[in-house]
């Protein structure tokens, strides 16, 4: 039911690492992570490599009749590399520059479902279409599934554009009947100069939720914060999302691992630590971007990357235990590092963990300075 199909391509420098999940007779899902061999070439060629690995891809018994829901690339640099992204991607696409510490200059994730259960739609507003693009739906189990990546607003400072980041996502969702507090269930903030424009997110995001209902005595929602670079100079908050139209609450389980964690509200920030999704033959689990912190919400292990990681890691483990899934579950894995050369020893603490799991290294500092380490994951279990 879940399988590992990766394969490597020497000539062309290219391993796809792939998780699929294929429950007879149902949707199958896939996640792949295209890594190239950097070879001395410049971010054109390497780029070619990787389209190249993928249209190998497509010709794999493991891909047959499936097409990407949404594609994000890890860049090295994005306001100079973006130009040379295909533009033909028919799917939500998410370019960020968040720096693949194997040394290449491009790394690319691809989540992937059957062809049957997915369509692209650009139903938005006049008003905000350029700020949301197109919205790819899958629907499977009764739902519509609506995924949107690479939203940004290239003027103002953080506050304002993640206010207007959210207005835009709200009237997007009410084309499908759909609003955020009910239906947002995942969301993904990459700022520009975190340490700076973190705070400004924060702000407008909180005073977001207070008006749509979503407060500590409420619910919020899975996210992860992080930095990151759009291509776009004058953006300094790109955003993505995904939610489940109609989905009723006793379907939704929010992860707290109390013995570990501590609530989020209690420094001041406004998202969940993991979130359960059951539909009838399999859950979804979200977890949120994790680091070395303990139930009191203090910073561990400050300034060792191997203790860090390894609470990390911790941490996740009994956010995903408290899920009912297992490390063995888990579809993919991004690793977030503030420190370049902090890379073989964060590399073997996660991949101890996660063998045989699609995951990318990038250097992308965390919304703390003392933090050294930060991972998100997408966990999938039959029921």
């Amino acid at each position: 039911m879940k399988t590992n199909n990766s394969f490597c391509l020497p000539d062309l420098g290219i391993t796809a690492d792939i998780r699929k999940f294929s429950p007879e007779g149902k949707m199958s899902e896939m996640h792949v992570i295209l890594h190239v061999d950097p070879r001395g070439e410049q971010f054109p060629k390497q780029l070619e490599r990787i389209y190249e690995g993928l249209e190998v891809l497509k010709t794999k018994s493991v891909a047959c009749d499936m097409k990407p829901v949404f594609m994000r690339y890890f860049l090295t640099d994005a306001t100079n590399q973006a130009e040379y992204i295909r533009k033909e991607d028919c799917c939500a696409v998410s370019i960020i520059q968040q720096p693949p510490l194997d040394g290449s200059k491009v790394a690319l994730w691809i989540y992937l479902v059957d062809s049957a259960h997915i369509y692209n739609d650009v139903s938005t507003s006049e008003d905000y279409a350029n700020i949301i693009g197109s919205t790819t739906v899958v629907e499977y189990g009764g739902y519509k599934h609506l995924w949107n990546m690479g939203m940004c607003v290239p003027e103002g400072d953080s506050a304002y554009q993640t206010e207007k980041l959210l207005l835009a996502y709200e009237e997007n969702l009410a084309h499908y009947g759909a609003n955020l507090a009910d239906d947002c269930q995942r969301t993904w903030f990459f700022v520009r100069d975190v340490d700076t424009n973190y705070a400004g997110l924060v702000k407008a995001r909180r005073e977001n939720f207070i008006e749509q209902g979503l407060t500590s005595d409420t619910h919020y929602i899975a996210s992860t914060g992080i930095g990151g670079s759009p291509a776009d100079t004058k953006a300094l908050v790109q955003m993505g999302c995904y939610a489940v139209v109609g989905l009723e609450k006793e379907r939704i389980k929010y992860l707290y691992a109390p013995t570990h964690l501590n609530p989020t509200y209690e420094y001041g920030v406004t998202f969940e630590r993991g979130t359960r999704i059951d539909l009838d033959d399999r859950s979804h689990v979200y977890i949120s971007g994790t680091a070395s912190i303990n139930n009191k919400g203090q910073v561990v292990h400050v300034g060792d990357i191997e203790k860090q990681a390894e609470r990390m890691c911790e941490n996740v483990m009994t956010l995903l235990a408290e899920a009912e899934v297992e490390e063995s579950d888990v579809m993919q894995v991004i690793v977030y590092l503030r420190d370049i050369a902090d890379y073989d020893v964060a590399r073997k603490v996660v991949g101890k963990r996660y063998p045989d799991t699609p995951i990318v290294y990038t250097l992308a500092p965390v919304c703390r300075p003392q933090w050294l380490i930060e991972m998100e994951c997408i966990a999938v279990k039959a029921r």
